[in-house]
């Protein structure tokens, strides 16, 4: 090896041979304990079952979960009936005032301005608080709803000796095979367990 014009010989070190046999028992020591634990893996993964359950579909499927659907969507269907006529008459009232904002003074225009400014105002609130009800009622009706169907999982993962249970949906189980996936077992025993 040459540097700046001179030569340079490696020349054997004692420190440095007891440094590398040093080296090489502990990589060997390294080795050993990655493939100890590589195994120990596998083999617990042997015993790992994992379960998964559409837990909106179980929601849904449930006759509780359809008749709590039903209201909710009766509900929804009453609030937007009446937001739909509002929305109707504010837009009649716009209309109104269109055609007569010409013939109508600087006074009189503002005024009737001011009074379709409050009612859009009013109106949204409205529909503000209609959509937080609707959710409100939702989280209500189905709260109680998904509490049996964890305890049904649960049971159901238990007696199964299932390690682990996701929740399949599209985002966070890309695959499972179909026996693992209890949806199906799930909502049938909690119909069965809730009927009435």
């Amino acid at each position: 090896m040459f540097l700046s014009g001179k030569r340079f010989e490696l020349t054997p070190n004692k420190e440095l041979a007891v440094n590398s046999k040093a080296i090489r028992s502990l990589s060997v020591a390294v080795i050993l304990a990655t493939s100890m634990a590589a195994s120990a893996v596998s083999a617990h993964a042997d015993e790992t079952k994992i379960a998964v359950v559409d837990m909106q579909k179980a929601l849904q499927s449930v006759d509780s979960g359809k008749k709590a659907k039903s209201q909710l969507e009766k509900e929804f269907n009453a609030k937007k009936q009446d937001l739909q006529k509002e929305e109707a008459a504010i837009k009649k009232m716009n209309g109104e005032f269109q055609k007569q904002a010409l013939v109508l003074n600087d006074e009189a225009r503002a005024k009737k301005q001011a009074e379709i400014q409050e009612r859009i105002m009013k109106f949204q609130e409205t529909t503000q608080r209609s959509q937080m009800e609707i959710q409100q009622k939702e989280q209500e009706l189905t709260q109680p709803i998904i509490q049996k169907l964890r305890a049904l999982i649960a049971d159901t993962a238990k007696k199964k000796n299932y390690t682990l249970v996701l929740e399949k949906n599209e985002n966070t189980v890309l695959y499972s095979q179909e026996k693992d996936d209890l949806t199906t077992e799930v909502v049938t025993l909690f119909n069965k367990n809730n009927k009435g």
